[in-house]
């Protein structure tokens, strides 16, 4: 568990199963989808279903809980883009938006790149996100990512084509940042 100016993140406890069934799939259209790939279909589960899954979201490495005054708000993970390379992509939902444009993200992420680079051997650690998600955008650029790429018109959502977006940080520039 890590701690930042009233942020933690942490693994995600049986406890906690509940609270991520109601902010991830009990609704049929979240607000937190439009912003998080709304290109892809999102389906509501029952909590029975959602419960088979519990064993790939408790305890785990690379899916871990956002709190803020003890109420769980969102999630970090990260997944192997190719693993024998070390190539990792990491993500982050803020499912309340009430938490959105707070800063909330920005400390998630710093804690969760610190874990990554501290628990893996990484040489980069990135995300992919689209042009129409600004925050996400402009939370890679107050962490010193770079704009690693930029695939033009390849997400089609609401009759509205968007650009894939790549943000990434090498290991170094990371380090260089924090000695700052």
């Amino acid at each position: 568990m890590y701690t930042n100016e009233g942020v933690s993140i942490r693994p995600i406890t049986e406890q906690d199963l509940r609270r991520m069934w109601e902010l991830s799939f009990k609704d049929e259209n979240p607000e937190w989808k439009k912003w998080d790939a709304p290109y892809y279909e999102h389906k509501p589960v029952s909590y029975e279903v959602f419960l088979e899954r519990k064993d790939k979201i408790v305890a785990q490495n690379d899916y871990w809980g956002i709190e803020v005054a003890g109420e769980l708000i969102g999630m970090v993970s990260y997944y192997w883009e190719h693993k024998p390379s070390l190539w990792l992509e990491m993500g982050i939902v803020i499912y309340e938006p009430q938490y959105w444009s707070g800063g909330f993200g920005t400390q998630a992420l710093t804690m969760w790149i610190n874990h990554l680079f501290n628990e893996m051997p990484l040489v980069r650690v990135g995300y992919t996100t689209w042009s129409g998600n600004a925050r996400m955008i402009k939370v890679g650029e107050k962490l010193g990512m770079t704009m690693e790429a930029r695939l033009r018109k390849v997400r089609f959502w609401n009759g509205v084509y968007y650009d894939s977006i790549r943000m990434g940080v090498l290991r170094e520039e990371w380090e260089a940042q924090k000695s700052e």
